[in-house]
């Protein structure tokens, strides 16, 4: 299995910029992983939120397979506590799939169509973060749940 994250925008600041590479590194070891970054629209002030959650949602579509399992990071989705999301990959990387895919998206979220194509709809928090730093909280969590699966003393139970 691969995983591929797809994220709407550019990591600008460099703190997160460093902390994304840093735990892509650490998971290269684990699995084959895919980090793809679509820049924001150009031209926005004109449209409403609706739009460019449909613009951005047409952009991320153009990166995905059929064949993919999508995974939306949503405030409505899914908690997990970091053991149980080792288990949700080890459950994932245990079926036939060929690609895991999370999305983060832009400041409004996601489009309709995107929420009628996703698999699961997974939650970091009830609180809200920017869509630029719940890329590294999120590469952390994946590198702690391939810790985890490997029983690596990173994560202390």
């Amino acid at each position: 299995m691969k995983i591929k994250i797809i994220a709407i925008g550019k990591t600008e600041e460099k703190y997160l910029k460093e902390g994304v590479s840093i735990y892509l590194n650490k998971l290269k070891h684990y699995i084959d992983i895919e980090f793809i970054e679509i820049p924001e629209l150009k031209y926005k002030k004109g449209i409403s939120k609706k739009e460019q959650k449909i613009k951005e949602g047409l952009l991320i579509l153009n990166k995905l397979e059929s064949s993919e399992r999508l995974v939306l990071l949503d405030e409505r989705g899914k908690n997990f506590t970091s053991v149980q999301f080792s288990e949700f990959i080890q459950q994932q990387m245990n079926t036939s799939i060929k690609r895991l895919t999370f999305v983060i998206g832009g400041p409004y979220g996601f489009s309709d169509e995107l929420y009628q194509k996703e698999h699961i709809l997974l939650s970091f928090s009830s609180m809200t973060f920017s869509h630029q730093m719940i890329r590294l909280f999120f590469l952390e969590q994946l590198y702690r749940g391939f810790t985890i699966l490997n029983k690596e003393p990173y994560h202390h139970y």
